[in-house]
């Protein structure tokens, strides 16, 4: 592992009641009071669209010095930007390998900070430098996001992903499955935030559940996400109903 456990210090005052984003986010106020600490290889934050989720994983991937648009440790986005308010005063409680790589320059850190929307572009600069052996620009985008994983996900370094199934079909999930238990294995370090109730079924890991709650540990059986697509699964109808008027049934 790279890091143990992560907070945020911030001025008198901004916690207060009335305080705005990000310092208004149940989670994010959180990580600033109690820090969030990392037991296992592979971390997953789940939660529903707007908990900060990806807040998290975008301040933790600024914090260790990961490009915030995607992208590799030493390298900068096109239409670079200052750090995020809460990136800006991320702090790690690293391990030894992780304090090494934090002493030292940004390019000296080992890792890869993968989120959808810029996950392209990313891979084309990391095609440019020479650290991927395919054409991106051929590929569809979850064949180009495959190819990533196999290639640049190989040695000790933070990972970082924002939903990274995004782009990928269940059977690519699954792949995916295998490169985050290998990568764990080879000492790096995996913070993912995602919808998949494929991706979180990877045992040995740990769930953190983000709400309106805050954040806290989960069990993938015991997570809403698994719930709701047991029951969509089992009875489409049964929540489409709701949603759609008419057409539907079983035949």
């Amino acid at each position: 592992m790279i890091v143990e456990r992560a907070y945020a210090h911030v001025a008198d005052g901004e916690l207060e009641e009335g305080s705005q984003w990000p310092w208004s986010v149940p989670c994010v106020r959180q990580l600033v009071e109690d820090g969030l600490r990392f037991r296992t290889p592979v971390t997953f934050l789940v939660g529903e669209n707007g908990s900060g989720k990806s807040t998290l994983v975008e301040a933790l991937a600024e914090g260790f010095g990961l490009d915030s648009w995607g992208g590799s440790a030493g390298y900068r986005y096109a239409s670079w930007r200052a750090p995020s308010a809460l990136g800006g005063r991320i702090r790690f409680e690293a391990t030894p390998a992780g304090r090494r790589m934090l002493r030292g320059p940004r390019t000296r850190r080992r890792g890869f900070f993968l989120r959808a929307e810029t996950a392209l572009d990313a891979l084309g600069r990391e095609q440019q430098t020479g650290r991927l052996s395919g054409a991106v620009d051929e590929m569809s985008h979850g064949e180009g996001f495959l190819m990533a994983f196999r290639e640049r996900f190989q040695e000790p370094g933070l990972y970082v992903l924002d939903e990274p199934e995004a782009a990928l079909s269940f059977a690519s999930c699954l792949q995916l499955v295998g490169v985050l238990h290998e990568l764990g294995r080879s000492g790096a370090q995996i913070i993912c935030a995602t919808h998949s109730p494929v991706l979180t079924a990877l045992p040995g890991t740990e769930i953190i559940e983000v709400g309106d709650h805050g954040m806290r540990p989960a069990a993938w059986r015991d997570l809403e996400l698994v719930d709701h697509w047991r029951r969509y699964l089992d009875d489409p109808w049964s929540y489409l109903r709701h949603i759609v008027a008419e057409g539907f049934g079983e035949g």
